[in-house]
């Protein structure tokens, strides 16, 4: 009975057993995306309160984002609706290839696993061709004032495109807050299709196969929907609202 009870006390202090049967992995993935998301949840906090300050001249996004490619007239955010749905998709075959994972069906996480890369290369490539025309500007271009070196003054001039510190669009906050937001998560998604050709040719060597799981194809899963779904947030509140 005495031993039974030592017993019982060693396997009780032992550990090495989440209550979740959650792997250490999984869990320090968990950790990540958290602080990840609090980062994301500053940046966009913070461009509410900007927003709300310039809330008069605030320029409207769909004024802004109206090209589209090999279109001539104005589609106000189908091009930006074009990416959100490549990203999404991404996410649907990044489930699938996570779901033949835990068939141990190695051609599945290849089929499956090069869809989500393309899908990650189309959405950059994407936001790469919107950073160029936002950078570029319309061919009317705006009136502002900008500092001549010469003069050393502020002189009134038609002004194209935007950059950090003026833009056509209106308050230079817009043009920053666009640049870090987009770009911050343009470089998350960058690095999830890195990360995700690196799974890719692990599972061409047949690396998991003789792990006996696919548990990484699973952890970047985790970290792939949490990209898409920050891009949900940034859509609905930087091009939407």
């Amino acid at each position: 009975m005495a031993h039974t009870a030592e017993y019982d006390a060693k396997e009780a202090w032992s550990g090495g057993q989440s209550p979740f049967r959650v792997s250490y992995g999984k869990m320090f993935m968990w950790f990540f995306l958290i602080s990840d998301a609090l980062t994301f949840g500053g940046l966009l906090v913070s461009y509410g309160f900007i927003r709300h300050k310039y809330a008069e001249i605030w320029p409207k996004a769909e004024n802004v984002f109206t090209h589209f490619p090999f279109v001539e007239q104005h589609l106000p955010l189908a091009y930006v609706g074009l990416m959100t749905f490549i990203l999404i998709m991404s996410s649907v075959t990044m489930v699938l290839a996570v779901e033949a994972g835990k068939r141990m069906d190695r051609r599945g996480v290849l089929i499956w696993m090069f869809w989500t890369i393309i899908g990650g290369l189309a959405f950059v490539g994407s936001q790469a061709w919107e950073w160029f025309h936002f950078i570029k500007g319309t061919d009317t271009g705006a009136m502002r004032n900008v500092w001549d070196m010469a003069t050393q003054k502020y002189v009134l001039q038609e002004w194209h495109g935007a950059n950090m510190t003026v833009n056509e669009y209106g308050v230079p906050q817009f043009a920053n807050y666009f640049f870090f937001i987009t770009g911050f998560h343009g470089t998350h998604v960058f690095s999830g299709v890195v990360i995700n050709f690196v799974i890719f040719m692990n599972a061409i060597n047949g690396t998991y196969e003789k792990r006996g799981h696919y548990e990484m194809v699973e952890k970047v899963g985790l970290y792939w929907h949490f990209v898409d779904l920050v891009w949900v947030f940034v859509f609905t509140f930087f091009y939407l609202l």
